[in-house]
């Protein structure tokens, strides 16, 4: 690990010392995740280190144990000890005395509870004022606090940040396309009694893959901030009832558009006006989402207190003080801003890929082939591959991914009539195209068999069979990957 420090801004000739390092109050952000034979990872531990005990350390070298915690129902209980060595590059011509510095941290400690307990303070008194508005208030689901990984309460804005991806990403909806890439995982649960709280910070959410509709819903938010449009976390229900979280961004010229995190789907808000006649030509739901009680981004928190808080009859005029009331964007600056001592410190720059899409499409399509082979000859059925014809379905898996990252379908004609020249006359041809967020080929093959129409491919009878497979793997940050496979 790494700890890298800048000069002082606008003199790259001056050397940053002692005491302004002290002020540097951002910890190192250490998560621990554990990975099973079968890739599958599970978040043991989320740490934050505080530095700064190397500024009064000889040479700026220390080295010493910190007890890491479990994460969620066992935030409590140790998970393991880790031996911590740091050193500053380059050293710091003069140290500081080791009093200075606790007497720092706890300066730190004090300004931060107070300015936790003036927040707590101001939202039960912004809560009873809108219980005040309407008594069926008490119902609607507004999140002010949420727990982490280390089972705190932070309020919920902290969580948002404007994150801006680099040259990884090219749009707003290839970063949603990525975000669904992620696997939906619930935080898991002891015992009965329902869900468990547990919103990961972004870094413990990315470093662990997988995470609930609330750690997609941040981060798509957090990156179409960083794209410049105005995004919002949605919190509320979907249609069976169920709590949900999703992504709202409002345009220019005032249209809604819903982004679901999970799938990367877009949805056009087009609200219900309930004082129209009840035969009148109203538009359908145009969305999953059932009910919203809040939304929220990086700076700004409303509850909605509109008469009902069904999505089709809301307007999303945020505004508007009889729709929505706003938590003071001052008394939320105070705790949630970057830099601040109660926010989470800023997150590293997205990690590039480092599969090689071409070599891990290659390993997996051989590795189905095997799979193939194997279940014909328990069948005692012959396998004859088709070279050319496995080459062709190339085009219409890139195909499929386009079509998820923008939205628009092409190139179907090309392959449509690649694929009627390569088929004899006399001869039908089959395909089946699948999708996965993993790259198991048991397990994939295991899901595509309990599909009749791929079974039905691959258990082909005949005089003259011909097979083809086809897998493309599509790499994006961090190593998700879209990999789609396609039998013929």
């Amino acid at each position: 690990m790494a700890l890298s420090v800048s000069g002082v801004a606008g003199d790259g000739s001056k050397m940053v010392d002692a005491t302004t390092m002290l002020s540097m109050c951002d910890p190192v952000h250490m998560v621990l995740i554990k990975t099973d034979t079968s890739s599958e990872t599970t978040l043991v531990s989320s740490y934050f280190l505080d530095w700064r005990t190397v500024l009064s350390s000889p040479s700026c070298k220390t080295c010493f144990a910190v007890e890491l915690m479990g994460v969620g129902s066992e935030s409590k209980i140790p998970a393991g000890v880790l031996t911590v060595s740091l050193e500053l590059f380059p050293p710091l011509p003069e140290t500081l005395n080791t009093d200075i510095i606790s007497t720092q941290q706890s300066l730190e400690r004090q300004r931060t509870a107070e300015k936790e307990r003036l927040f707590l303070v101001y939202a039960k008194q912004w809560w009873r004022e809108f219980l005040e508005i309407r008594s069926s208030h008490q119902s609607k689901l507004v999140k002010i606090f949420a727990q982490d990984e280390n089972g705190v309460n932070r309020p919920v804005c902290s969580y948002v940040r404007v994150l801006r991806a680099g040259r990884l990403l090219e749009s707003p909806r290839q970063a949603a396309r990525f975000i669904s890439l992620l696997a939906h995982e619930r935080a898991p649960v002891v015992g009965g009694g329902g869900k468990q709280e547990q919103w990961c910070t972004l870094m413990a959410f990315l470093c662990r893959g997988k995470g609930d509709c609330e750690d997609h819903a941040i981060l798509l938010c957090s990156l179409l901030l960083g794209f410049g449009l105005d995004a919002y976390v949605c919190v509320g229900t979907k249609a069976k009832g169920g709590p949900h979280a999703w992504v709202l961004t409002r345009g220019t010229d005032g249209s809604i558009t819903f982004w679901e995190s999970l799938t990367a789907h877009r949805y056009l808000h087009q609200p219900i006006d309930p004082d129209a006649p009840p035969l009148a030509l109203q538009p359908k739901p145009s969305s999953p989402y059932q009910t919203v009680g809040c939304v929220f981004n990086h700076q700004t928190f409303l509850a909605n207190c509109q008469p009902s808080d069904a999505v089709e009859l809301c307007v999303f005029d945020l505004q508007n003080q009889s729709h929505w009331k706003a938590m003071s964007e001052e008394a939320l600056k105070s705790v949630c801003a970057p830099g601040s001592t109660t926010s989470l410190p800023p997150l590293p720059p997205l990690c590039a890929p480092s599969l090689d899409p071409a070599v891990v499409s290659n390993r997996l399509e051989l590795e189905m082939r095997l799979l193939v082979l194997e279940h014909r000859k328990d069948l005692d059925l012959a396998t004859v591959w088709d070279d050319h014809l496995s080459y062709l379905l190339s085009s219409a898996l890139s195909a499929y991914e386009m079509e998820r990252c923008t939205g628009v379908s092409c190139g179907n004609e090309e392959f449509q009539d690649a694929v009627r020249r390569a088929v004899p006359d006399g001869h039908t041809f089959k395909g089946f195209p699948i999708h996965f967020l993993h790259r198991n080929a048991r397990r994939a093959f295991a899901t595509c068999l309990r599909s009749p129409f791929c079974e039905e491919i691959v258990c082909c009878r005949g005089d003259h069979v011909r097979l083809a497979v086809r897998v493309r793997v599509f790499v994006y940050p961090e190593n998700a990957c879209a990999v789609w496979m396609m039998f013929a």
